[in-house]
Order: C-alpha cells, then sequence, then structure tokens
C-alpha cells in the first residue's frame, strides 16, 4: 500500500519523538537486522531505524531495500534515520487519515 502525503505526514510527526529501535551497523542490511525490524514493525507498526555512521550503504537504498524486503511502507528517510511502518493486520495501533 502506498502511503498518501497526508498518511506520510501523519506518520512522519508520530515518528518525531521516537527513538531509534534497530541500528544498522557495518554488517548492513542482514537477515537478522530484516528480522529484528519485522518484530519490532509487529509490535510497534512504526520503526525508526538509524544508520551508524561506519554503515557502508547509500540511506536511500537501505530504506527502500527494507521496505521492499518486509513488505512496509518507507514513511521517511531523514538524514541518517528512516521510518518504516506496517499496519498491523488483525490489530492496528496507529489509524491513519
Amino acid at each position: 500500500m502506498a502511503l498518501t502525503s497526508k498518511q506520510a505526514r501523519h506518520l512522519r510527526a508520530l515518528g518525531h519523538h521516537l527513538d531509534p529501535v534497530v541500528h544498522l551497523g557495518k554488517a548492513g542490511v542482514t537477515e537478522g537486522l530484516q528480522k529484528a525490524i519485522d518484530a519490532a514493525l509487529v509490535d510497534h507498526e512504526l520503526v525508526k531505524v538509524k544508520l551508524n555512521p561506519e554503515a557502508s550503504e547509500d540511506r536511500h537504498e537501505a530504506a527502500a531495500a527494507l521496505a521492499l524486503a518486509l513488505k512496509a511502507d518507507l514513511a521517511q528517510v531523514l538524514g541518517r534515520t528512516f521510518l518504516l511502518y506496517r499496519r498491523h493486520p488483525s490489530e492496528p495501533k496507529i489509524k491513519l487519515p
């Protein structure tokens, strides 16, 4: 599902005060990292991921690759952080406009 600009704006506002749940390091996008983000998306629906300075991946490419692999929506890429959103299938916590 592609986010509308209004939905993305709402998610960015919610994600502003979040701390990064997962840090992407020099190993890059790994299966373990994907599992950690997947678990966080199930728990929280909206997850902030931070790229550490030693990460060799491009921030936009890493964010897009993770969003595609996890069937999540990319709400924002800002600096070295990005927000991923995936609606919980049975008990959604975030109500999108």
